[in-house]
């Protein structure tokens, strides 16, 4: 018995002696005890909590090295791998996780749109149900505030800057000639389908290193990964026809789809204020192939086509049989990228984009022949070095060879055009000091081969969560941008334009609520100017135009406090002049407005099976020169006033008859006049109304969706 009870006694010491224990305190950033934090040793069942004092104890038989791993929400996961020994009477401090919701976030002056981001200003719904929009990308976010209301454009025009000023990227890669082609008060409308993009980023100033050759804002656009499931989608409108499919196959899939619109049968029913020789007509198509070799890679290969013509007679006061205009436009684009996830916390990417344009334009009896070849490549790497600590950087090659026959009757062909090289390459550091301070630091450095230039673009923004639900943020950038080529064509003796950017921005983001009110300061230097009135190979060129932009933006989208409603409302007060062009003197040109307003609202009615939509747009008068009067740029048109309605009614799960109509009041809005060239027997020069080919447009279309589980349509959300 005795030598029993003698091994038991030994056998207890030599456990008891066996046992290690662990302890220390569980601290925040700032000192304070974190209660109830989860500590522990890796790949064992020995561990415990901490307690109100943020203190923790516990034993283990464990010997030699281990892992010990302390974990508490919101808060990074600490772990350290040493001697068990070593683990006591430690303190550590755990340090926020910037990746939760609640963390900052650098996004000054940007508006995303996509199911992924943390704060979605408009939703990919919004961009096919906005009323005004008819289904243009374009059109939606001319509802958002930084944008000027030019109808008879169609472009984005962005804090004072002229719409050749705002670049268009897909998965990162140029799109070149992103808006069909059109004529002088003929509104154009964007060449991609809002159906094959997942995510929009939409900045109208102070924008990332990575993307150059804009002076005012940029506008990213990311296709979707891959679809969920096959389906095929047909399109049956009062302007034309469409028709789409997706097949899947393994990690491979490939969408089509293709329209034809013809506005003769429309214009045939609708009264309008022009004479169409040829009403427009287009084939389109788009088509997307995406490949998953493997869970750390995505190829996608994007390519397009367009082929458009219109002829019309429009009313000129300096024309009495009106002015003749014809066009005809063939576009192909193609883009391809590929995106690696390497495991050491690297990414890696590259794109490359074709783009060809060709436009055979009658103007009266004069034709011109305008050929546009351009070519982006672009690398790009990512590395996380830690939650707190990120680098991208990367380099880029355009190519942009453009050619112009210019056939005036009575005198002869004239040939212009250019050929331009741009090589550019951008660093830049994301830094997160904390989930309440953020930084963005970057540089661009771009050489340009046609103006045998080098130049050097800092960025910089800086983001402070000033509340639970709300944030600051500051940025400031500069940005050059080549010529446009209605100069470039005649003359390369040119040094890049340039703009700085000062920005200050509030946000404020809530429960299905977002608030933005932000201020920025923008400089021109080194705008083109030239001494005739129009850009010509005669005309005297210079790099000496200036100006600025200053204004204040706001918007407010809601979709918490009424039932089944949702609204955004956008207000933008614009105060900008400038001297460029022939301009004689500095003034506001006359695509700005100083005041403009956006109220955007949709309503589902359960009842009626039916999404109801209304938008509301106001800009204040823009300026125009009256000869009859001394000075330049010296009066202002009326206002402008819009109301336009839509409604999609849900037939069934997978049919919707849309129905929309713009200015459903038959507002006559102004945008300019025109004056005779020589004045009457009075000594007035008469004058005549810039206004639309006509004030009201109404469509309706039937969209059907056959797809495996009878439930998707083209309006995914209702």
């Amino acid at each position: 018995m005795k030598p029993i009870i003698t091994f038991l006694l030994l056998t207890i010491t030599t456990i008891f002696q066996a046992q290690t224990t662990i302890s220390g305190k569980v601290l925040d950033h700032k000192n304070q005890s974190i209660i109830g934090a989860n500590v522990y040793l890796d790949g064992t069942y020995d561990g415990t909590s901490s307690n109100e004092k943020g203190e923790y104890s516990f034993t283990t038989s464990e010997k030699g090295v281990q892992t010990l791993v302390i974990s508490f929400i919101s808060f990074e996961t600490y772990t350290k791998t040493a001697n068990v020994s070593s683990f006591l009477n430690n303190t550590i401090k755990l340090r926020e996780d910037i990746n939760t919701l609640d963390a900052v976030e650098i996004n000054s002056s940007s508006f995303e749109a996509g199911d992924n981001a943390k704060v979605t200003a408009l939703k990919p719904l919004d961009i096919v149900t906005t009323a005004s929009a008819l289904g243009d990308v374009f059109g939606a976010f001319q509802t958002l505030p930084g944008t000027s209301n030019n109808e008879e454009d169609g472009r984005l025009f962005v804090r004072g800057g002229d719409a050749n000023e705002t670049q268009i990227f897909i998965d990162g890669v140029r799109v070149f000639n992103p808006f069909i082609a059109t004529g002088a008060n003929l509104p154009t409308r964007g060449r991609f389908s809002a159906f094959l993009f997942k995510g929009m980023s939409f900045s109208t100033g102070g924008y990332s290193a990575e993307y150059g050759q804009a002076l005012s804002g940029v506008l990213a656009l990311n296709t979707i990964d891959q679809p969920t499931q096959e389906k095929t989608d047909i399109q049956l409108m009062t302007v034309g026809a469409g028709v789409g499919n997706t097949q899947i196959w393994g990690k491979n899939s490939f969408s089509i789809n293709t329209s034809y619109i013809n506005l003769a049968p429309y214009q045939n029913l609708f009264a309008n204020r022009d004479e169409w020789i040829k009403p427009y007509e287009s084939l389109s198509g788009e088509m997307v192939y995406r490949h998953t070799p493997n869970d750390n890679g995505l190829l996608k290969l994007y390519a397009s086509f367009g082929k458009s013509s219109l002829e019309v007679v429009q009313n000129n006061i300096n024309f009495d049989d009106g002015y003749r205009f014809g066009l005809e436009n063939n576009n192909i684009y193609f883009n391809g990228s590929y995106k690696h996830y390497l495991n050491n916390g690297w990414t890696v990417s590259g794109g490359i984009g074709y783009g060809y344009d060709e436009s055979d334009i009658k103007l009266q009896e004069d034709k011109v022949k305008d050929t546009e070849n351009s070519v982006h490549f672009k690398v790009k790497a990512n590395k996380k070095f830690s939650n707190y600590f990120k680098l991208d950087f990367g380099a880029e090659y355009f190519i942009t060879d453009f050619n112009e026959d210019y056939n005036a009757q009575d005198v002869g062909t004239f040939k212009y055009g250019f050929n331009n090289q741009v090589f550019g390459s951008f660093a830049e550091a994301s830094v997160f000091f904390s989930k309440k301070l953020a930084m963005k630091i970057g540089v661009r450095g771009e050489n340009t081969n046609v103006l045998d230039e080098f130049t050097v673009s800092p960025r910089a923004s800086l983001a402070y969560k000033s509340g639970k639900s709300s944030q600051v943020s500051l940025a400031y950038g500069q940005f050059y941008q080549n010529p446009a080529k209605e100069y470039l064509k005649f003359s390369t003796d040119f040094s890049s334009e340039s703009a700085a950017h000062f920005i200050a921005n509030y946000q404020y983001v809530k429960n299905k609520q977002i608030f933005r009110v932000e201020g920025y300061y923008k400089k021109y230097n080194d705008l083109i100017k030239y001494d005739t009135d129009f850009s010509e190979p005669t005309s005297i060129y210079t790099n000496t135009g200036s100006g600025y932009a200053k204004g204040i933006d706001v918007f407010w989208r809601d979709g918490k406090n009424i039932k089944n409603l949702e609204y955004w409302m956008s207000y933008s007060y614009l105060d900008t002049e400038r001297d460029y062009k022939n301009y004689p003197t500095q003034a506001t040109p006359n695509f700005a407005s100083k005041h403009n307003v956006s109220l955007v609202g949709k309503y589902w009615s359960e009842a009626w099976k039916t999404q109801f939509g209304l938008a509301y747009n106001f800009a204040s008068g823009r300026s125009y020169t009256n000869p009859n009067k001394s000075g330049f740029l010296n009066e202002q048109t009326k206002t402008y006033n819009s109301v336009s309605l839509n409604a999609a009614y849900l037939i069934d799960q997978q049919k919707i008859l849309y129905f929309s109509v713009n200015n459903v009041l038959g507002t006559e809005n102004v945008y300019g006049y025109n004056y005779k060239n020589e004045p009457n027997v009075n000594g007035v020069y008469n004058r005549q109304a810039i206004v639309p080919n006509a004030d009201q447009f109404f469509f309706i279309g039937f969209f059907w969706t056959i797809s495996d589980d009878k439930k998707d349509n083209q309006l995914d959300n209702l």
